[in-house]
């Protein structure tokens, strides 16, 4: 998809991004063949992994590695933790085996983006609230701030951020763009309504796939690639995400 993006410098005009999200150590294809030869054909400038790379009830860091691994020439990879992570309790393994693959892991934090024009873009990833004993709305507000602390207020903001029913509080930090996941699209969409149930959503839940839009903030929310305890998705396909930035000043 393309998306116009108001506040985007005219040197990241046409930057593309793919979102690999909820891969749940899911296999592609012979050795992800099937995903890698996708993401390729798609010739990103950078790609991001928006949480639960893993899957805590068949733990298979390796399998899930060897993605990283045949792309990482393609892009730089960006990720952040998803609730898998958190709860497989072995988080810092799996942020240490990504760094070691060149990955930008982004815990609470953000980093600058420059153009060969010199222009500059932000990207900040916060770790999923599982993470903490707060209220998870309490929590997303004070990562997003602390992330944040020292970055211009002029810049603009892309925030990976696994949940998505916190919206309203990318909203009200005045983040550009989210790119989210969690949802699975519903796990089951119904024609004309959307999805069934999430995670954190419950039931007819209002963020399961697509492009969401207020004040300013623009929210991507992946379908996902894989499944966790519910292995069957209905008029729901997975999905990679592919956005084309457009500035509009072009």
């Amino acid at each position: 998809m393309e998306l116009e993006a108001p506040g985007l410098p005219n040197s990241f005009n046409n930057y593309r991004i793919v979102q690999l999200s909820d891969i749940h150590d899911s296999m592609f294809g012979d050795n992800h063949s099937d995903l890698v030869s996708k993401v390729k054909l798609l010739s990103p400038d950078a790609i991001f992994i928006t949480g639960d790379f893993i899957d805590r009830n068949r733990y298979d860091l390796e399998q899930s590695l060897e993605i990283v691994k045949q792309l990482h020439d393609v892009a730089p990879f960006y990720f952040v933790t998803g609730n898998h992570e958190i709860s497989t309790n072995d988080e810092k393994h799996i942020k240490d085996e990504l760094s070691g693959l060149g990955v930008q892991v982004l815990t609470n934090e953000s980093m600058t983006i420059a153009s060969e024009e010199g222009e500059q873009i932000v990207i900040s990833g916060i770790e999923d609230p599982l993470s903490s004993n707060l209220v998870e709305e309490t929590y997303v507000e004070q990562v997003i701030d602390y992330a944040l602390k020292d970055v211009q207020d002029d810049l603009f903001k892309i925030l990976l951020s696994h949940r998505p029913e916190q919206f309203n509080v990318y909203v009200d930090r005045q983040i550009d763009l989210v790119f989210s996941g969690h949802a699975h699209g519903g796990q089951v969409r119904i024609p004309g309504i959307g999805g069934l149930v999430a995670p954190g959503q419950g039931w007819f839940p209002k963020f399961t796939s697509g492009i969401h839009e207020m004040d300013g903030t623009t929210m991507i929310v992946s379908r996902g690639l894989g499944n966790s305890i519910v292995p069957i998705r209905v008029f729901n396909r997975p999905e990679v995400v592919v956005v084309t930035l457009k500035s509009s000043n072009e």
